[in-house]
Parts: structure tokens; C-alpha cells; sequence
């Protein structure tokens, strides 16, 4: 079966850095968007970065984008997450998600990870 894991969060100070990893199984990864997405209680989800199956193409959210850098090695079946300039407001359960596949022009994650948490705070 599909399975993400995410790795690497923790507890940083405000301009700090974090690099999250998603080690990916289960299917074949170098085929599939991934994307990263977190949650904060209370809130839906947030949409943060996409890169599509080959790397060569990145999207971010205007929150994160010049802070944050999404990349992948396709040869190690894992998703990274780079974050840089951290802000209190980063602070949420980032999930490793694969897609997004668009249905309707509404992007739609199939599978997701269990979630690292990430809190910055001084």
C-alpha cells in the first residue's frame, strides 16, 4: 500500500531552519507530483509546495515562497522540505502529500502522511 512518512520536525526558534524529509513506498514515486501541505488546529488545511514527478518545476505558496524550497531524490524515494527564515506563523503539522491531481481545477491529494510537527517559537 501507498505509504508517506514524514520526518524532521521539531522546535526552532523564529529565523531558524528546518529540512523535513517523506520517505515514499508503495508506489512508483518518480511518476507522481508531491506536495507538502500543513495544518494548524482549528484551521483547514494549507496548501505550501508542489514539485511535479521529474523536480524540475516548483510551486509555492505566497506565504513560503523565497523561504521555503521544495526538492526531491527520486533515487532515494523521498520528499524534502527545506525551511528557511522561520516564522511563528509556520507553526503547524506539515503532511507530505502525493499530487495534487486536479479535478475540476480543485487540486485533490489521494494519500497522505501521518504528519511532523513544526513549531516556531521564541
Amino acid at each position: 500500500e501507498v505509504q508517506l512518512v514524514e520526518s524532521g520536525g521539531g522546535m526552532v526558534q523564529p529565523g531558524g531552519s528546518l529540512r523535513l524529509s517523506c520517505a515514499a513506498s508503495g508506489f512508483t514515486f518518480s511518476s507522481y507530483d508531491m506536495s507538502w501541505v500543513r495544518q494548524v488546529p482549528g484551521k483547514g488545511p494549507e496548501w505550501v509546495s508542489t514539485i511535479n514527478s521529474s523536480g524540475t518545476k516548483t510551486y509555492y505558496a505566497d506565504s513560503v515562497k523565497g523561504r521555503f524550497t521544495i526538492s526531491r531524490d527520486n533515487a532515494k524515494i523521498t520528499l524534502y522540505l527545506q525551511m528557511n527564515t522561520l516564522k511563528p506563523e509556520d507553526t503547524a503539522l506539515y503532511y507530505c502529500a502525493r499530487g495534487p491531481r486536479f479535478i475540476a481545477t480543485i487540486p485533490q491529494f489521494a494519500y497522505w502522511g501521518q504528519g511532523t510537527q513544526v513549531t516556531v517559537s521564541s
